[in-house]
């Protein structure tokens, strides 16, 4: 398939698919007018990718479920590397959810200070 029917199935724009084929992520095979072609593999990768940076993955971070995939594996979550991603993805996101509630804990005390009762019991506990 021709990178438009691509972008249209993957539900992405042709640029983020150059892009992805800049990174290293995808490779187009060239027909012979110069067009990029590309498979059903590619459309799963693809899909892959787009999965993971919709959940707040990065680019780098969707490298080894890519390369899982073109290992063969049914799924690029199946691999000890991906399996690494997810769970320093899943540390990072418990040190942000600290940082939120002690920053929202600071909050909730600095409006009860400037404003004894405008914060609602159940607001106040966390």
């Amino acid at each position: 398939m021709q990178i438009g029917e691509l972008a249209r199935r993957a539900g992405i724009s042709t640029r983020a698919l150059r892009y992805y084929e800049q990174q290293g992520l995808i490779t187009a095979r060239r027909a012979a007018n110069g067009y990029r072609e590309y498979s059903e593999e590619d459309l799963k990768l693809v899909t892959e990718i787009r999965s993971l940076l919709t959940v707040g993955f990065t680019l780098e971070d969707a490298r080894p479920f890519v390369a899982c995939l073109r290992a063969g594996h049914a799924s690029g979550s199946s691999c000890p590397e991906s399996v690494a991603v997810y769970r320093r993805k899943l540390a990072e996101i418990d040190d942000e959810i600290r940082t939120l509630l002690a920053r929202r804990a600071e909050v909730a005390a600095q409006l009860t200070t400037a404003c004894p009762g405008c914060l609602p019991r159940e607001q106040d506990k966390t």
